[in-house]
C-alpha cells in the first residue's frame, strides 16, 4: 500500500474524530485538510502498524497549533438525543474530551492515547478519570450491581458513587436481580457472570432486558463464556481483576453512547 493509499484509508475515521473534537463538520474537515497540507510540506510519513496512531497524533498537533475552528461556521446540531450527545461533548474540558474520544470513540488503548497526546501514561489515565466525572455530571443515573463477591461489590459501589451515580441495589443471585428490577428500573447494570447460587448473570441480564432497555457492562473472570457466538456478545466487557480507571472509563462510555440514557422512567414493574 502506498503512503497516499494508507492516508486515504484512514481519512474517514480522521474526519469523524475531528468532527467530534471540534463540534463542527466544517471545522473538523478544515483541520484534516490543514494536517494533510502540513504533512505535504514537511514530508512527514506514517506507514505500517503505527500509521493510524501517527496520523491521529499529527491531527492533534494541528488542532492545538492552528485556530481554524474559530473561523469555521458552526454546523447546527441534529435534533434529539444525537444532538444532545454532541452538545455534551462540547461542554467537556478540551483535554479530557480528547482523551475520552481517543479511547472511547476510536478504541485506542490508554498507552496509545498517551503517545498520541504526547503525555505520560499517568496523565492520560487522569484525563480519562476527569472525563468520566464530567460525563457523570451530565448523565447521572442509577446502577444495579449484580455481584456475589462482597468485597468486589463494595469496590464497584464505591466506584459508581464516586462518579456521581446512585446504586439502586446489589444483587447476589438471578432471583435477587429480578426482584430488584421489579422495584426500581436502573439506568445501567453491572453484572458478574457466575453468581452465588450457581445461577448465571447472563441469564439474569437476558431476563432483565425483556422488561427494560438498559445498557449492561459485564465484569467477569471468564470472558471466554461471552464469546461463544451463541448469544449477542456484549459491547462493554471488563475482565477481573479489574483496574479502577478502566471500570470508570467503561461506565462513562456505556452511558455516553447509550442513546436512551437519561430518558427512562425510574420505575418499571414486572408482570
Amino acid at each position: 500500500m502506498t503512503h497516499a493509499s494508507a492516508i486515504a484509508h484512514h481519512l474517514p475515521i480522521l474526519r469523524r474524530f475531528a468532527r467530534a473534537l471540534t463540534g463542527s463538520q466544517e471545522g473538523g474537515d478544515a483541520y484534516v485538510l490543514a494536517m494533510l497540507e502540513t504533512m505535504a510540506e514537511t514530508g512527514e510519513r506514517f506507514e505500517g502498524e503505527d500509521a493510524r496512531r501517527g496520523l491521529f497524533g499529527a491531527l492533534l498537533r494541528t488542532w492545538q497549533s492552528v485556530p481554524i475552528n474559530r473561523q469555521a461556521a458552526h454546523d447546527p446540531h441534529p435534533e434529539g438525543i444525537a444532538g444532545a450527545a454532541d452538545r455534551s461533548l462540547e461542554r467537556m474540558t478540551p483535554r479530557p474530551r480528547v482523551a475520552f474520544l481517543l479511547h472511547a470513540l476510536e478504541g485506542f488503548s490508554i498507552d496509545d492515547t498517551a503517545a498520541i497526546m504526547g503525555i505520560e501514561l499517568e496523565e492520560a489515565a487522569a484525563l480519562q478519570t476527569q472525563a468520566g466525572r464530567e460525563i457523570a455530571a451530565m448523565i447521572t443515573t442509577s446502577v444495579l450491581i449484580i455481584e456475589d463477591e462482597p468485597l468486589i461489590a463494595v469496590d464497584l459501589e464505591m466506584l459508581v458513587t464516586d462518579l456521581g451515580h446512585t446504586v439502586t441495589d446489589v444483587a447476589r443471585t438471578h432471583r435477587e436481580a429480578l426482584a430488584s428490577i421489579k422495584r426500581t428500573e436502573p439506568g445501567l447494570v453491572l453484572a458478574d457472570i457466575r453468581l452465588a447460587d450457581g445461577s448465571s448473570g447472563l441469564d439474569a441480564v437476558a431476563d432483565i432486558l425483556t422488561y427494560c432497555n438498559v445498557p449492561v457492562i459485564f465484569i467477569t473472570a471468564y470472558p471466554e463464556r461471552l464469546l461463544t457466538g451463541q448469544r449477542p456478545e456484549p459491547t462493554f466487557l471488563i475482565t477481573k481483576p479489574f483496574r479502577t480507571d478502566v471500570v470508570k472509563a467503561i461506565i462513562s462510555q456505556a452511558l455516553f453512547f447509550d442513546r436512551r440514557a437519561g430518558l427512562r422512567s425510574p420505575v418499571a414493574a414486572i408482570g
